[in-house]
């Protein structure tokens, strides 16, 4: 996480500052007329705003008046000014909350959409926190500065130009004074304010690194607490979370700085303005209502450029997030669809190919996972894939599903080459079962149905009979229907597999895919769901990764793997009889058998 955070940190650094909100746009400009009424809100308000220091200086003038009637007219048009104002401001907060919330959701979910699609190498990269700490925290943070931060920026900058014009056409003197104070208070927000843009980044780095570390532990807690590690993990996320503190700190240190700087500085001018104007009423070259005119827009004015200060290091780090976001929505992926695709001809026969594939994984490219393997599975054919753990099986699965693309060679199905289908196109033609079966936070039934979510009640129930899995899932208190925990946190490993296996039944695909499929069974269930998954691999064309031969003695083929290579290919008899890695592999699995009976 830390290496991958340096990398962004890097990457970030060439930023335009407040120039990447840029990259809103296109998830805006859908909206556009809500973002025009918001405009015409905000416009509206800010020019009621400043017409109402003219109609104080009427007021205040006024009880030099003599009629009555001509009183009652200016404090009538306050209080129309003021309920103007009012309605204004509610338009105003209506239109841009709702548009903040409208874009954020949006962003939510193309980023969600483009994360999901992401291969495995991606991942390996990436820790699956931080994606998560940039849909959340990330886009908290935009919907503040979209929702609220911008349209005060706006509107106090109309307030600044328009105070400022009006100032000096009430009293040119006094604005000039006030005008030599602007420059004392730009220098400090241009360099606080990069300051705080680097140190804005720097948090939600850290807070990424947080939420990484969380969802990790969280996700592995019964690891942690099996090896007794809550103490050392719990550090572990400690520090980091005391490092997103410490860097919080001084950010919130270096804004406060610079808001007390400007407010100082700018209230300091506006005191001895007045100072000035007073003495220029006392000497009859102003109006006490100019006077008190002058003052009310030289305190909007001091006000807007007060809020701007602050709102400027809300902006920064919104851009910081928005960085954050577009960065996952351009991220290109080493695996993608090609731009004209092919089609598979239907019915899919489910013929595979591997021809002369080589492969390392992206983190560890001076390794290679498979060496020139060549493989020719006739459709409906039976293979199993045999060897010890690291010689390249559980690749061949994860090549076959093209989570990614081999460097060198190329896989095809019914002769056409993965990569010039789309990969959903292919994918809905396999069925997996994994040797860690993935269960939801749902019901039972629901997690079958996964497999082909437009499958009856009824042939949901078929599945699970057919997986062994129709008994125990009826002993549940509300039977298909009952919720198993986040990750099938409420069922034993064996439940969880016969689940996964009836997925794939449910599934019914021309390709089945199966890795350690019975790993997780007892004697008993094992030999219940054999049978399902002998029946399940009749006329289909099915690849099984055991370590368990017995299960695999059936097999059309057994390909023996080792070091990323085939190097024994055949039938059980055939390859006992030959005496290599595989006759060593079942001598010792069942010399052990007979030893453990």
């Amino acid at each position: 996480m830390a290496d991958a955070s340096q990398q962004t940190e890097a990457e970030r650094a060439k930023s335009k500052q407040i120039g990447a909100l840029s990259g809103l746009w296109p998830f805006i400009y859908p909206y556009r007329w809500l973002l025009v009424g918001a405009v015409l809100a905000l416009i509206s308000t800010a020019f009621i705003s400043l017409i109402f220091p003219l109609a104080v200086r009427r007021v205040v003038d006024g009880f030099e008046v003599s009629s009555a009637v001509l009183l009652d007219q200016y404090f009538g048009a306050a209080l129309m000014i003021v309920t103007l104002l009012a309605v204004g401001t509610g338009a105003r907060y209506y239109l841009v909350t709702r548009l903040g919330e409208r874009v954020v959701a949006d962003i939510r979910k193309a980023v969600f959409d483009r994360m999901i699609t992401m291969s495995p190498a991606f991942y390996e990269r990436v820790m699956t926190g931080e994606v998560l700490s940039r849909i959340t925290t990330d886009t908290t943070l935009i919907l503040s500065v979209i929702g609220s931060s911008i349209s005060v920026a706006l509107r106090n900058m109309l307030i600044f130009f328009g105070g400022l014009v009006l100032m000096l056409v009430t009293s040119a003197k006094l604005a000039g004074l006030v005008l030599l104070i602007v420059p004392a208070v730009v220098v400090p927000i241009v360099v606080l304010g990069r300051r705080l843009r680097k140190l804005s980044r720097e948090n939600q780095d850290w807070i990424a690194a947080s939420s990484g570390s969380a969802s990790e532990a969280l996700l592995s807690v019964q690891t942690v607490q099996a090896f007794t590690g809550e103490t050392a993990t719990a550090e572990a996320f400690s520090d980091v979370t005391e490092k997103s503190y410490v860097s919080a700190h001084t950010r919130i240190a270096t804004r406060a700085l610079m808001t007390v700087i400007v407010i100082a500085l700018i209230f300091s001018g506006v005191v001895g303005v007045l100072w000035i104007g007073a003495r220029d009423v006392r000497e009859g070259m102003m109006s006490v209502g100019a006077l008190v005119q002058f003052v009310i827009y030289a305190i909007m004015v001091a006000g807007a450029v007060g809020a701007l200060s602050e709102i400027w290091g809300e902006l920064q780090r919104a851009a910081g997030a928005t960085e954050r976001l577009v960065e996952l929505l351009q991220t290109e992926d080493t695996v993608s669809d090609p731009a004209a695709a092919k089609k598979l001809a239907l019915p899919v026969k489910g013929a595979l190919q591997f021809e002369n594939v080589t492969f390392n994984y992206p983190t560890r490219p001076g390794i290679s996972a498979l060496k020139e393997v060549s493989i020719d599975i006739k459709a409906g054919e039976t293979v199993a894939l045999v060897g010890p753990s690291g010689a390249g099986k559980t690749t061949i699965i994860q090549l076959l599903q093209r989570f990614y693309d081999p460097q060198q060679g190329r896989v095809t199905l019914d002769g056409i080459d993965l990569r010039d289908m789309d990969r959903s196109a292919f994918r809905k033609h396999i069925a997996m079962v994994p040797q860690d079966a993935v269960i939801f936070a749902d019901t039972a039934r629901e997690n079958i149905r996964f497999g082909r979510p437009d499958a009856t009640d009824a042939e949901v129930e078929a599945a699970a009979r057919a997986a062994a899995a129709h008994d125990f899932l009826m002993a549940l208190p509300e039977g298909y229907d009952s919720q198993v925990g986040e990750r099938g946190v409420m069922m034993s490993g064996g439940q969880k597999q016969r689940i996964a296996i009836a997925r794939a039944i449910l599934r019914d695909a021309p390709v089945l895919l199966l890795d350690e499929a019975t790993s997780a069974l007892d004697a008993e269930s094992e030999r219940a769901v054999q049978g399902a998954v002998d029946d399940l691999a009749r006329d289909r064309t099915t690849l099984i990764i055991a370590h368990r031969l017995a299960t695999v003695k059936k097999a059309d083929r057994i390909l023996v793997f080792d070091q990323g290579g085939i190097v024994a290919e055949g039938t059980h008899d055939a390859l006992v009889a030959d005496g290599g890695l595989y006759a060593r592999l079942a001598r010792l699995q069942f010399t052990e058998g007979l030893a453990a009976e």
